[in-house]
């Protein structure tokens, strides 16, 4: 086998049709900057003793599986199938806002099978299929001076060995992702102000989608039957310069315990799709607490507040999370 270095290595993503079968195509191939991923074993360990001092003499495999991350600039076309994967349901408005771009709304999914995604690893040695693929977590990360990335943890089965035998494509649109500049952050008393509320100026923002799976496993088999997912969870933090006005609000707001709606919308407007529209990947968070605030006293720097918050179920509203990405895939 001859030797690579990490950046000759691929991974790429399809829906599967049937739940746990390895599709043959890779839908999407996902530019990366960081790529782990390995086949893993659970040991079963006889710890029996034969009159001699030695701990153990009969160690067998009972499990077997994959896991992995992913981080990279965000791509709009394999978003769609990373969040469809991650929150459960899509519904699709093609030709809108124009003709030939189309907006995806993501919604969870009230279910403990979510979609599953083949991962395709690919490094034109020794290349692999996963079958039966789940996000185990799904986070955003924006900071400045660098594109905002997407960052991916997932679980499957054991890769089918290809032998070489993927060919990754792809995309060969111009657009590189999102940066500082293209980020609007708000937070208003609830989903429907959004719109018309003020912008607000942040340095940084991170969130995670923690989607807490986990194997299923059965007597007569070392491979588990199905991956699923548990209850879900969404924690995050950002950084904002301190003052008397907005950030203040922040650490009243959680010391008077109370919810506000949230958004976090990028936008690249040097990118133009269709005639007029631009590719658009948003998150609404229907309800959010304030959980810590911590003014950072730096001699010589500019006093910055980092603040916490956690996203909660919004009864009313029969919702936590809803995003929407806007691009030309006609379907998820």
């Amino acid at each position: 086998m001859a030797k690579i270095i990490g950046a000759e290595a691929n991974i790429g993503i399809a829906k599967e049709a049937v739940r746990g079968t390895v599709e043959t195509t890779a839908t999407f191939w996902m530019p990366k900057a960081e790529l782990t991923v390995d086949d893993k074993a659970d040991m079963a360990i006889d710890d029996s003793t034969i009159g001699v001092i030695e701990d153990a003499r009969c160690q067998a495999v009972v499990n077997k599986f994959a896991e992995g991350d992913f981080a990279g600039s965000i791509k709009l076309d394999f978003m769609g199938l990373l969040l469809l994967s991650t929150l459960g349901s899509v519904s699709t408005s093609l030709d809108d806002p124009e003709a030939t771009v189309n907006t995806h709304t993501f919604n969870v999914l009230q279910s403990i099978q979510h979609p599953s995604l083949t991962l395709f690893i690919a490094d034109g040695e020794n290349d692999f299929r996963h079958p039966l693929g789940m996000i185990a977590s799904y986070g955003i990360s924006a900071e400045l001076d660098s594109f905002i990335k997407v960052n991916v943890a997932f679980r499957s089965k054991v890769g089918v060995l290809e032998g070489g035998g993927l060919t990754p494509v792809y995309s060969t649109d111009d657009f590189c992702g999102f940066i500082p500049k293209d980020m609007e952050f708000k937070v208003a008393t609830d989903v429907a102000g959004l719109d018309g509320a003020s912008a607000i100026g942040i340095r940084t923002i991170d969130f995670t989608i923690e989607k807490n799976v986990e194997d299923d496993r059965v007597l007569g088999s070392v491979d588990p039957v199905d991956i699923n997912n548990k209850q879900m969870s969404i924690e995050g933090s950002m950084e904002i310069v301190f003052d008397d006005t907005i950030a203040q609000a922040f650490k009243d707001d959680m010391l008077g315990d109370i919810a506000k709606a949230m958004r976090i919308k990028m936008v690249n407007s040097d990118v133009t799709i269709g005639a007029t529209s631009n590719p658009t990947l948003q998150f609404d968070f229907n309800k959010v607490k304030f959980t810590e605030f911590t003014r950072n006293y730096g001699n010589g720097d500019i006093v910055t507040a980092s603040v916490s918050f956690k996203a909660l179920y919004k009864q009313s509203e029969a919702k936590m999370i809803e995003a929407v990405i806007i691009n030309t895939v006609d379907s998820y």
